[in-house]
């Protein structure tokens, strides 16, 4: 990377209209002056033949130009300001991180007159064009300049010495890049003089441009590495806003998603999970976007709204920082009492009066107050860094330490921002590595404790800069005597090749207009459009441009075929069209295999040109049974480039199911034998790493990066993951990969396995062939689920097991996919490998087999009558009923709730006419649900909460208060109803009056459980927060405050003085009511908690995860201990209930699963240490596709039901014999 930055400008690129036309949504040809056209790369300097420059990313084009190429009937007007040209940066992101600074020029030039003549454009036609100076140096000015001076040249009336291309080729070769802090270049564009240095290693990094107004939020919010959406007109702001916040975090560095300035075709990228900062220009618009916890930056209007609480920087620092800021951007500004007083309305002319301009000593002041802030907030933190390797922080300590100094519980603000990870790149980077002695914040904490000056961190600016001058070799006079006039930019010089390809583009595309209704079919051709009748007559070279010729006609046909099909009317069927038969029987009927690698390359040109890959839910049929033939196909011819393509391909075409979320065509293609073998991913490993764009950069780190793109496959065609590691590992080890990467990629594949599953099940095609496979049973026979001795081969296991199965050196326990030991061993080998499965279970506490009946399917009932996703569920008991109304006639019905808005009471007494009432009246999605023996109570998206009467199913009243969506609703005797929000309160409401009798409680971020004793009027509730909090409803104060847990609080349970919850920090704690003391911490779990419950009889407590492990916790003396784990699910516990004999837990992959007290069935005495042991399964249904959202359990019947994705109702009635 060195060589390429030794030169300040590393290229200099021209873009526009290409010679091959392509509209934004993909159209070929000219569609009009009304149309957006892609833009290409027109000329560069150096040729992208020049072996000694890697090439320009491949997206500039798009990127400098975002919106597209427009056409205009006329070019620059002195009186029209939108034609005037425009100067603004970029930034682009490589694979590495690197960024690559440009700044562009655009303005209007003329259509070339060879493109307007091919495509019949109309006379005297405009297009933007853009020439842009690219470079690894974040100088924006010299950039900026330089390029404007190149556009003011090429278009001065007086002209210019030379020829536009020879400047620009001298400018490009001979201008160095400055030491840094040591020299300054001076160099001459015909006859303006420009300079560049760059600051010093150890200096403040350099920004141009800040936005001061919210400054402090937006500085937090990617601290905390937030979604960052900036809004702003002008490109130039989102740009230079973009880098000044990230040159303001410094010591600490972004290390996600960074597109400064987004292409308006990739606003789909704002939905995008991960942490990101992206720039898009306010008049894109995003309403079919998602926005849901991003952070948007309005630039123009001066606003920051997000639908997540951003942590505020505590005190004393936020005080501090915003004093200093204060005092540096209104230095003159008075007290604000004496302002009130003397100025009135006049404070905002009064400040901008005693403003200074802005100056280079006010922005190294400007970013010397956040580096300072940095020290303050981080004093001491070198003393907990551990001098190991690794660089480990023990943040419990130095929160600790924090908590002694400030009097305060540790803040939200400062526990995320230390677990983020530029923290942890801070530190890997900044302590044993080369860059530990230029750490400007340890030598500002250390200056500070010694009372010196900050500013004496800096380096020294007062030597005198070294001045290097670059001369004009010609003196800045015309060779010819002559200067050079332009009325347009001019194309640079091109090679033979280049003209020879241009000329053919535009030859076809001028064909295309003069024979519009040409077809090459005759009699004797076959379905490809060949004459085979003469071939035999031909000369191998004839031949040979025969088969060229049908090839490109091929291509052509299915490039038509492909554009129609994608445009067939919401009524056509894609599956019988004309268009679907005729690639099917090119794909089929092709020996050759053109048809099938050609569709696939005519898709990804598609992809390429800027399609946004979406597709309805028939033509993503159409194209999903399309891609497997032509795979298949080319797997029996040994194709295995059309494979690889085709792969890549299905991972970017998608449809959105019901809930908005993206289908790719891959997850519909992993039944492929394809994907079994080993030769294909090591081929396939092989030619991305031929592909790969940074071959300077460390061999792991390419090796790394391209395992990752395998990763991802694997896990988007979900293959097991056994098998998908075997894969994997294997690349690994034959390159020599380190154990580092290694467990960077098993944790990736884990995550990805997880989030797959979680959502979209499990392939359960390739799941009963391992399972068969493992047990030597035939797939007709599902394993049983209830075998606890088993490690299961699914999601559950990945999280606990990858660890010993990546650092195990012993080649007996280090096993291929139980798929791969089947077709290459023998029945005695299949024996072999069940062995050594069984070997390879993790040691853990082996479970008794259950004494009663275990059975796959046991009463198991679909009910269906929801057309969107089940979004909340409630089990109307016996308990509830009878406290509430001193009546159980309504006990047993269970109440859903779905993101159709609708809210549906089924009786499951009645067999096959279960579904009682409909109830309509929300206008989104519900999202809690809570009922008596007359009433139901339901809450929304939509921020109401209905009180429904279940005999009518008409709505009694309409509770409206809240200001966000509504998370709980419990119904209490006394008329009374309470409801929680994310608007951070708990209200009351008396549903006689319809009016809200008091706000109860009121949390700091969305409350998102709550839990309320009748008897004793405790109410609790935990959320966002990460604070569990408790109020004395009947005495109107809060009791206490929960302070432990790091992360959103997603589940609690209060039984008497005991409270347990459960959190994302992957903890759950059982805390007093009484003294708010936490006396316990169970922290065994690999996921987030998902679902605590409090066994009274047992004196236990009862965990599940979203690591899909259920642990049942004894209470003993002053302690608790795991007594069990129960490992039969696969994935998120959403539902435990427990009661005296009976257990019942759900879980997100549709897997449901009873549990008997063993002791209560056979009489047998156990001991207090071993209460919650005795429990044991008693039955569990065989699972579906499904994947659940939400389970209801009504125990003392024994009846569970889960809610799916898909809008069906699960009941599961384990207690009827079937």
């Amino acid at each position: 990377m060195g060589e390429r930055q030794s030169r300040i400008f590393e290229y200099f690129v021209v873009c526009g209209l290409g010679p091959e036309l392509r509209s934004l949504d993909g159209a070929k040809g000219f569609q009009g002056t009304h149309a957006m056209y892609m833009p290409s790369v027109l000329d560069q300097f150096p040729s992208s033949k020049d072996s000694d420059c890697p090439p320009p990313p491949p997206q500039l084009s798009t990127c400098v130009m975002p919106a597209g190429v427009a056409f205009y009937s006329s070019g620059f007007s002195a009186s029209d300001k939108s034609s005037h040209p425009h100067s603004y940066p970029i930034v682009l992101t490589e694979g590495d991180g690197t960024k690559i600074y440009v700044s562009c020029v655009a303005f209007r030039n003329p259509v070339s007159d060879d493109i307007a003549e091919a495509y019949r454009i109309p006379p005297n036609s405009f297009v933007d064009k853009c020439i842009c100076l690219v470079s690894h140096s974040p100088t924006f000015r010299v950039l900026r300049e330089a390029a404007e001076e190149l556009f003011r040249l090429c278009f001065s009336p007086s002209g210019c010495s030379k020829p536009i291309w020879e400047i620009v080729m001298h400018l490009v070769l001979n201008v160095p890049l400055p030491s840094p802090g040591k020299n300054c270049i001076l160099f001459s564009i015909e006859n303006t003089l420009l300079s560049v240095e760059v600051p010093p290693k150890d200096g403040l990094p350099h920004a141009d441009c800040l936005d001061v107004d919210n400054l402090i939020r937006l500085f937090t919010a990617v601290l905390l590495e937030r979604r960052i959406l900036l809004r702003a007109n002008k490109y130039s702001l989102l740009t230079l806003v973009a880098e000044a916040i990230c040159h303001l975090i410094y010591p600490f560095k972004w290390q996600h998603v960074y597109i400064p300035l987004l292409f308006f075709s990739g606003v789909d990228y704002i939905d995008a999970p991960t942490p990101y900062m992206m720039g898009l220009p306010s008049g894109v618009d995003t309403s079919d976007v998602t926005m849901d916890g991003v952070v948007v930056v309005d630039l123009d209007y001066n606003r920051i709204t997000t639908s997540e609480d951003i942590p505020s920087i505590p005190d004393p620092e936020l005080g501090h920082l915003r004093t200093e800021l204060m005092h540096l951007l209104y230095p003159n500004l008075m007290d604000l009492d004496h302002m009130q007083t003397t100025a009135g309305g006049l404070f905002g002319d009064f400040h901008r009066r005693n403003n200074k301009s802005w100056g280079e000593q006010h922005d190294l002041e400007l970013r010397m107050i956040f580096l300072k802030f940095f020290a303050s907030i981080l004093s001491g933190y070198r003393n907990f860094v551990e001098n190991t390797a690794a660089r480990v922080f023990n943040t419990q300590a130095f929160l600790k330490k924090r908590s002694r100094t400030t009097n305060q519980p540790p803040e939200p603000m400062v526990v995320q921002f230390l677990d983020s990870q530029g923290f942890f790149e801070f530190l890997e980077r900044s302590h044993g590595s080369e860059e530990s002695g230029h750490n400007l914040l340890d030598k500002l904490q250390d200056a500070t404790a010694r009372g010196q000056n900050p500013y004496s961190v800096l380096p020294d600016t007062t030597s005198e800069l070294e001045i290097t001058t670059i001369a004009d070799p010609s003196g800045g006079t015309a060779v010819s005597g002559a200067p050079y006039y332009y009325d347009r930019f001019p194309a640079n010089a091109r090679s033979q090749d280049q003209e020879d390809k241009r000329k053919a583009i535009l030859a076809a595309a001028s064909a295309a207009f003069e024979h519009p209704n040409r077809h090459i079919l005759s009699p004797r051709l076959d379905i490809t459009g060949h004459n085979f009748a003469r071939a035999g007559s031909l000369s191998p070279r004839e031949r040979a441009a025969e088969r060229e010729r049908m090839v490109l006609d091929i291509k052509v046909k299915l490039q038509g075929l492909w554009m129609r099909l994608l445009k067939l009317g919401a009524t056509d069927d894609p599956l019988s069209s004309f268009e679907y038969g005729t690639i099917l029987a090119l794909i089929e009927s092709d020996a050759e295999g053109i048809g099938g690698s050609g569709f696939v390359e005519c898709i990804r040109e598609h992809i390429h040109s800027g399609w946004h890959c979406q597709l309805t839910e028939e033509q993503f049929i159409a194209v999903k049974e399309l891609l497997k033939t032509a795979i298949s196909r080319a797997v029996a011819r040994d194709d295995m480039v059309t494979v690889r393509d085709a792969l890549e391909t299905s991972a970017e075409i998608y449809k959105r199911d019901g809930n908005n979320v993206q289908d790719f065509v891959q997850r519909h293609l992993g039944t492929i034998l394809a994907w079994e073998e080993l030769r294909f991913w090591e081929g396939y490993f092989e030619s991305i790493m031929e592909k790969a764009s940074d071959k300077l950069a460390n061999y792991a780190t390419l090796v790394t990066e391209q395992l990752v793109i395998i990763v991802s496959h694997l896990a988007g065609l979900g293959i097991p993951d056994e098998e998908a590691w075997f894969i994997v590992e294997s690349i690994a080890q034959k390159n020599n990969l380190g154990y580092k990467q290694l467990i960077k990629l098993r944790g990736l594949l884990c995550y990805l396995q997880q989030v797959r599953q979680g959502y979209w099940g499990i392939l359960q095609g390739r799941m009963q062939s391992l399972s068969s496979s493992v047990h030597n049973l035939p797939t007709q026979q599902p394993h049983d689920a209830a075998d606890e001795t088993q490690q299961p081969a699914e999601a559950s296991g990945l999280g606990r097991s990858w660890v010993q199965s990546m650092f195990s050196r012993d080649p007996a326990t280090r096993r291929p996919p139980a798929a791969r030991v089947r077709r290459g061993a023998s029945d005695s080998g299949v024996l072999v490998a069940n062995e050594d499965i069984q070997n390879a279970v993790p040691p853990r506490k082996v479970e008794i087999p259950p004494i009663g009946p275990k059975r796959g399917f046991s009463g198991v009932r679909i009910l269906r009558g929801h057309k969107g996703s089940i979004t909340a569920l409630h089990a109307v008991t016996r308990h509830e009923v009878y406290d509430l109304t001193s009546d159980q006639e309504d006990a047993g019905y269970f109440i859903s709730g779905s993101a159709d808005c609708t809210v549906k009471l089924w009786d499951p007494s009645h067999r096959g006419s279960e579904l009682k009432a409909t109830l309509i009246g929300h206008t989104r999605a519900i999202r809690a649900i809570s009922s008596d023996k007359s009433r139901v109570v339901s809450g929304s998206d939509d921020q109401c909460v209905f009180v429904w009467d279940k005999q009518t199913s008409g709505v009694l009243e309409e509770l409206k208060g809240h200001e966000a969506q509504v998370s709980c609703v419990k119904m209490l005797s006394g008329e009374r109803v309470l409801t929680a929000s994310h608007d951070g309160s708990v209200k009351m409401w008396d549903v006689r009056t319809d009016t809200c009798v008091a706000t109860v409680g009121r949390a700091s971020s969305a409350i998102l459980c709550m839990e309320y004793d009748d008897n004793t009027g405790i109410l609790a509730a935990g959320g966002r927060d990460a604070v569990g909090n408790i109020w004395d409803i009947r005495a109107g104060r809060q009791m206490q405050k929960l302070v432990g847990h790091t992360k959103w609080i997603r589940t609690l349970r209060m039984v008497g003085d005991t409270i347990i919850t459960g959190s994302d920090d992957w903890t759950a704690r059982v805390w007093s009511v009484s003294d708010g003391h936490c006396d316990a911490v169970l922290a065994c779990h690999a996921g987030p908690i998902t679902s605590v419950e409090y066994c009274a009889s047992d004196n236990g407590v009862i965990t599940g995860s979203q690591d899909g492990m259920v642990r049942l916790w004894d209470i003993g003396e002053g302690s608790l201990q795991c007594a069990k784990n129960v490992s039969i699910h696969s994935s998120a516990i959403l539902s435990i209930k427990a009661a005296d004999q009976w257990l019942a837990i759900g879980a997100a992959d549709n897997s449901m699963s009873l549990f008997h007290r063993l002791e209560q069935r056979q009489g047998v005495l156990v001991g207090k240490g071993d209460r919650m042991a005795g429990w044991q399964l008693y039955r569990t249904p065989q699972r579906s596709a499904a994947v659940v959202r939400c389970v209801a359990s009504d125990i003392d019947r024994g009846r569970i039901c889960s809610g799916g994705r898909n809008g069906i109702l699960r009941l599961w009635e384990p207690m009827v014999q079937t």
